[in-house]
């Protein structure tokens, strides 16, 4: 049988060949990736994120959505919870929820509206955070279009305000909790970004906030 699959191989043009290797090696490769996820996600150990990171957690944007489910996840994982939102009733509504589940941790709340003044709100977190051992950060914070728009139609006040709250307040976010984690050498920062950076090439009805998660 072998041999005459080697036949058969001969008798293919060249670009037959390499087309069908090209294929080979794709699939080989989202093989791997898939035998991965299958090992991250059913076989390997949980890890102690405690014990690897830190024993807090500062979560932006975690009122709603994805920070949200991040918040309820790592408190179930032991974490206590710095929640920065913009608004207060609904971290106190969060917090309230988090902590019925969750009696044994601790939920801090800090108020930050990364669109109006966020250099004071980062000096305001500042203050929340220090002293403790930030193990987790989750940069989820994040603003866009009230609808799909091409570059030029988009308001020079909506393009600034995207550019502000997800490229400069997750840089100042991260410039504030990144020193005691080196000065300890440990924990992790998860960036959140969109699909719409990589699912359609460009995205030209979304192309600054695409841009802006990347």
């Amino acid at each position: 049988m072998l041999s005459t699959m080697v036949i058969h191989l001969k008798t293919q043009p060249l670009f037959v060949l390499l087309l069908s290797f090209i294929g080979f090696i794709t699939f080989l490769k989202n093989f791997i990736i898939f035998l991965k996820w299958i090992f991250i996600t059913f076989l390997r150990t949980p890890k102690n994120l405690v014990q690897s990171y830190g024993s807090w957690a500062l979560i932006t944007g975690s009122t709603d959505g994805i920070g949200k489910a991040f918040a309820f996840q790592l408190a179930q994982k032991g974490l206590n919870l710095i929640l920065v939102a913009r608004n207060l009733n609904k971290l106190q509504q969060v917090s309230s929820e988090i902590k019925t589940q969750n009696p044994n941790i601790k939920v801090k709340i800090i108020v930050v509206d990364f669109s109006f003044d966020v250099t004071k709100g980062i000096q305001e977190m500042k203050k929340g955070i220090e002293g403790l051992d930030i193990g987790v950060l989750i940069n989820n914070v994040g603003v866009t279009y009230p609808r799909a728009m091409f570059f030029h139609e988009v308001d020079e006040n909506i393009w600034k305000n995207i550019v502000k709250v997800n490229l400069e307040g997750t840089t100042l976010v991260t410039a504030a909790v990144l020193p005691s984690m080196i000065g300890r050498k440990k924990g992790a920062i998860v960036n959140i970004g969109s699909g719409a950076s990589i699912v359609v090439p460009s995205h030209p009805l979304f192309s600054i906030y695409a841009a802006t998660k990347a």
